[in-house]
C-alpha cells in the first residue's frame, strides 16, 4: 500500500515528523525595525548624554586601602573631603575592611600623596593602610580612550575576515552587523543610565563581542550544512530549521552564562559589578543579535544555495568552429 504524502510531510524535508520548525524570519521585518529603533536610540543617548567615564579614561588617583575594622564609605569620603580630595569615589574590595578609592588628578607628586592619603583616611579608632597607590594622568587616560576604541574597530575586522573565509561573505557581513549592534546597545544603555564606564566594562564588550560570534558562527555552520543537504527548501526555511536546531544549544549557553553573570553581580564586589552588568545586558542583546540581524541580514541579501557549493568548471571546453 503506497502512503500518500501530505504537505506537512514534505516541508520536513527528510526530518522526523514530529519535529517543528519554528518560523524564526516570519518577523524578521518587524525585528529589524525594532532594531533600527533601538540603535538610533542608543546612539542618541551617546551623542547626547556621554559616557560617565571613569578614572581609566579621564585619569586620576586610586588607592587600595586595608582597616582594622569594618569602615564606613561615607566616613571614608568626608575624611578625604576634609583633607582636600574632592570628589572621591570608594567601593569595597570584598568586603567593608578593604576599600578602593578613586579620585580626580591630584597636583601632588606620587610620593608625597601616598603619605597624604595616608594620613587622611585615618578613622578614629580604626586604623587604615595604604598598600597601592597609582596615579594616571589625564593624556594617558585619553589615550587608553583611544586605544580602546581601535582594539573594538580592530576585533570587528578580524571577524568579518574570518567569517568571510570560513563560511561566506553575506553572513559574515551579517555577523559584524550584530556585534556592532550589540556593542552600540551596550554603550547606549551605560550612557542611558549613566553607568560608570572604565576598562573593566570593555573587557566586558569585548567578551560579549566573542560570546555573539560564537553564537554566529553556530549557526552559520548550521546554514551551510544545511543548504548543502537539503534540497527543494527555500532560503528562508532553510534558515527556520538551522535556528530550530540550534535553539537549544543557544538557550543551554545563554542560561549557563546568565547563571555565572548572575553570581558575578551579587557576589562578586563592586570591583566586577559593572562588568556583570554589561556582560548581563550583552547576553540578551548578543543571542537577539545572531539571529535577526546576523542571518536575517544574510538572507536579505540574497542568501542561496549557490553560495556553498564549489562550482566545478570544465578544464577544457570545446571550441565551437
Amino acid at each position: 500500500m503506497m502512503t500518500k504524502v501530505t504537505q506537512q510531510d514534505s516541508k520536513q524535508y527528510g526530518r522526523p515528523d514530529d519535529a517543528k520548525i519554528i518560523p524564526f524570519m516570519k518577523i524578521a521585518k518587524p525585528a529589524a525595525i525594532f532594531s533600527i529603533l533601538i540603535t538610533l536610540a542608543s546612539i542618541f543617548f551617546i551623542a547626547t548624554k556621554g559616557l560617565n567615564l571613569g578614572l581609566d579614561f579621564t585619569g586620576g588617583v586610586s588607592a587600595e586601602l586595608n582597616y582594622a575594622q569594618p569602615a564606613n564609605q561615607s566616613e571614608v569620603i568626608q575624611a578625604l573631603d576634609k583633607a582636600g580630595f574632592k570628589d572621591a569615589v570608594v567601593q569595597t574590595l570584598g568586603s567593608n575592611k578593604d576599600l578602593l578609592v578613586r579620585m580626580p588628578v591630584q597636583e601632588v607628586k606620587v610620593e608625597d600623596l601616598n603619605n597624604a592619603i595616608t594620613k587622611a583616611v585615618q578613622l578614629p579608632n580604626n586604623a587604615a593602610e595604604v598598600h597601592k597607590v597609582d596615579s594616571v594622568g589625564g593624556q594617558v587616560g585619553n589615550e587608553l580612550y583611544v586605544r580602546s576604541a581601535g582594539a573594538v574597530a580592530l576585533a570587528l575586522i578580524l571577524m568579518l575576515i574570518y567569517v568571510t573565509i570560513r563560511f561566506e561573505f553575506k553572513l559574515a557581513m551579517g555577523a559584524v552587523m550584530s556585534l556592532f549592534h550589540d556593542i552600540i546597545i551596550i554603550i547606549g544603555a551605560f550612557a542611558l543610565f549613566q553607568w560608570p564606564f572604565d576598562l573593566t566594562v570593555l573587557a566586558a564588550v569585548l567578551a560579549v563581542i566573542g560570546f555573539s560570534l560564537n553564537d554566529n558562527i553556530v549557526v552559520s555552520d548550521r546554514i551551510r550544512e544545511n543548504f548543502r543537504k537539503i534540497r527543494g527548501a527555500t532560503p528562508r526555511e532553510i534558515v527556520d530549521i538551522a535556528l530550530t536546531e540550534t535553539l537549544r544549544r543557544t538557550i543551554h549557553t545563554s542560561m549557563t552564562l546568565l547563571l555565572v553573570v548572575l553570581a558575578m553581580m551579587f557576589l562578586g564586589g563592586d570591583g566586577l559589578h559593572w562588568f556583570s552588568v554589561a556582560m548581563f545586558v550583552g547576553v540578551f542583546v548578543g543571542t537577539y543579535s545572531s539571529i535577526y540581524i546576523g542571518t536575517a541580514f544574510a538572507l536579505w541579501r540574497g542568501l542561496n544555495r549557490q553560495d556553498f557549493i564549489v562550482q566545478v568548471k570544465p578544464e577544457f571546453e570545446d571550441e565551437i568552429p
